[in-house]
């Protein structure tokens, strides 16, 4: 093969794969998903908790600690979260709201309390395609030591819940092409500002919205073809014999 033929070959075969590429990304880009979704939660993880208390594992409503109903001070039911799906209408790499949380802050004894929760989502698809796909997220549950010289309702005595960093993201795939739902945290002023912890004060019951995108996931660059490497290196030794002879 003469070495001009080769290196129109190289050549050709990194233009195809970038104008490939760039049509699948801008091709995303057009992409509007639109469905409703919901949720349930899971078998929670105890942690260091040897009495932990708890119930709602598979409905949308779960609760932890022990309720002491005749303290005077802390008698409250146990803590609980519920979670409420809802319809949602999102461009590509847009924040949308994919749910609300309601959080009460009850009673959690020392050891009654466990450390995470995971919510199994399901999300329902209408557009572009019907389809449904479940993710599932980790919940970490702060439960604070309540400090008996402070006011009930001061926020150093709140508990609060956050989305595991290392676990905020799921993917799927749509038209050949990979996807990621990313949770982003939680918002009580319909997502102009985002918190990445939600915390509710002793006895209190509060909704935040969780807001999540969904962005597109580029392919891994293909190794080029043994001939194409052969070429370019071809290509580098006669250029490097030319600029000796000269």
């Amino acid at each position: 093969m003469k070495l001009s033929s080769l290196i129109n070959n190289a050549l050709s075969m990194v233009a195809i794969s970038t104008i490939a590429a760039f049509g699948v990304c801008s091709q995303a880009k057009a992409v509007v998903f639109s469905g409703n979704s919901s949720g349930l939660w899971g078998n929670p993880d105890r942690g260091i908790n040897y009495d932990a208390h708890y119930t709602g594992v598979s409905t949308s409503a779960f609760t932890w600690g022990l309720p002491l109903p005749n303290d005077s001070r802390f008698g409250t039911k146990a803590n609980s979260l519920t979670f409420q799906g809802t319809k949602f209408n999102s461009n590509f790499n847009s924040l949308f709201k994919i749910g609300d949380l309601t959080y009460f802050n009850g009673t959690v004894p020392l050891y009654t309390s466990v450390e995470k929760v995971p919510l199994k989502l399901q999300v329902a698809f209408e557009s572009p395609t019907v389809i449904k796909e479940n993710f599932n997220f980790d919940f970490n549950l702060i439960n604070v030591l309540n400090d008996p010289n402070k006011p009930i309702d001061s926020i150093d005595n709140a508990d609060y819940v956050f989305i595991r960093p290392s676990f905020a993201s799921r993917s799927f795939k749509y038209d050949g092409a990979n996807y990621t739902l990313e949770l982003t945290g939680f918002s009580q002023d319909g997502g102009l500002t985002s918190v990445p912890e939600f915390r509710v004060v002793e006895g209190a019951t509060t909704t935040a919205e969780i807001y999540g995108r969904i962005t597109y996931v580029p392919p891994a660059e293909k190794v080029p073809e043994p001939g194409i490497v052969i070429g370019l290196s071809s290509l580098g030794v006669y250029m490097l014999a030319r600029k000796t002879r000269t």
